[in-house]
């Protein structure tokens, strides 16, 4: 998979001011609608109980029933001291298709809202490896829920020109409609930008505008609170699909199916680097 918009990919050597600039330019290249290649209806982990749901939304009228299931990417990183291993585990249905990893030499630490310029490259250099072209990449990291409209999904979303999403696992910015704590499996609210977020381009930032959703992936009844994930759109997505694309693509886990099993097998891979 290689980039479509190269000239919008993180890149080491930026100053703060130059980097925040470069994020502004992917937000208004972003697209926070759905514009997908597929029948999302066909996104599946492909057990008998999802094969027959529908989207809250139709986005696809009379989307075709016969069409395979799309091939969703999960991307996730381990680290190996001041190098990433990113992964990528592709599936179609519940059958996995592909597996690569990338190691690459980490230029940045931590800072939040950059995580794109630490973790992008590495992760694009990843994407490199794969033979398929996933018609759907889910990362673990936040999507538009960011101070620029522009997190790690969105930025390689809109690198790849793919639709893409972001799953967080802690609120990076905005603020929920609804106390999000002890919430029943499959509760949703929405997230709406706050002063934090910055209106870029075309796309607003207020309490009326939704960013993502904080959506109860899982509960458990022999284990303490789970907390929710903070979903939101990447790339070519709207918020309320992306939150559905979460959900269909959960199976017995808090993680989708996807991340959860790159997250697996960047650790399987690291265990190589370390013997």
């Amino acid at each position: 998979m290689r980039p479509a918009r190269p000239e919008l990919a993180p890149r080491p050597g930026l100053s703060r001011d130059e980097m925040e600039s470069l994020q502004r330019r992917v937000a208004e290249a972003a697209v926070f609608e759905d514009d997908l290649p597929f029948d999302p209806t066909r996104v599946s982990l492909a057990t008998p109980e999802t094969e027959n749901e529908t989207l809250t939304d139709a986005i696809v009228p009379g989307g075709d029933a016969d069409s395979p299931p799309p091939l969703v990417a999960g991307i996730d990183q381990s680290f190996l001291d001041d190098r990433a291993l990113s992964a990528v585990v592709v599936l179609r249905g519940d059958e996995v298709v592909e597996r690569v990893h990338a190691v690459s030499d980490l230029d940045l630490p931590y800072v939040p809202g950059l995580l794109s310029f630490r973790e992008g490259g590495p992760i694009l250099d990843a994407l490199a490896e794969l033979d398929c072209d996933p018609d759907l990449l889910v990362f673990d990291g936040s999507g538009r829920i960011h101070f620029r409209q522009a997190g790690l999904a969105t930025h390689l979303g809109v690198v790849c020109d793919a639709p893409s999403i972001g799953v967080a696992k802690s609120l990076l910015c905005g603020t929920p409609d609804e106390d999000v704590d002890g919430r029943p499996e499959g509760w949703r609210t929405p997230i709406r930008a706050d002063d934090s977020v910055d209106p870029v381009g075309g796309h607003p930032a207020g309490p009326e505008t939704t960013i993502g959703y904080a959506f109860q992936s899982r509960q458990y009844d022999s284990r303490p609170i789970v907390n929710p994930l903070y979903v939101s759109p990447g790339h070519r997505l709207s918020a309320a699909t992306t939150v559905d694309l979460v959900s269909r693509l959960s199976g017995q886990y808090k993680l989708p199916e996807p991340t959860r099993l790159a997250d697996a097998y960047a650790d399987e891979a690291k265990a190589q680097y370390e013997d």
